[in-house]
């Protein structure tokens, strides 16, 4: 097994959420294209499920977006009810998206310098 170094998802890529009844959707969008790969493996459904576990959410889909280097998950019953249902401060599920970027990946050591965020312009 090669070394790997644990980072939070948000060292790969960014995220953007939206909403509708009771359902998250969050799409995960890599920094580079050679990271899409890593994104392929290591941010699974089951993964997903697992950092949202105190939500608990009742099924998580993942949809992938080759050509965009994004994936978009679906997560049901995470949002207390929806926007008019939920007593929480964020209803509509915004900061999901935050949560989601915190998961941990494992990447190679000498990927380190390639992650400090979006591409430069």
């Amino acid at each position: 097994m090669k070394p790997s170094i644990s980072v939070p998802l948000y060292r790969l890529a960014h995220g953007r959420t939206g909403d509708k009844g009771d359902r998250s959707n969050i799409s995960v969008i890599a920094w580079h294209a050679d990271l899409w790969p890593l994104l392929l493996e290591q941010v699974t459904p089951e993964a997903v499920a697992a950092q949202f576990a105190h939500r608990r959410p009742a099924a998580v889909r993942r949809y992938t977006l080759p050509g965009l280097h994004a994936l978009n998950f679906v997560l049901d019953g995470v949002l207390d009810g929806g926007v008019n249902d939920a007593l929480n401060l964020d209803t509509h599920g915004k900061a999901l998206s935050f949560l989601l970027l915190e998961l941990p990946v494992q990447v190679p050591p000498e990927w380190m310098h390639r992650l400090a965020g979006p591409p430069e312009t």
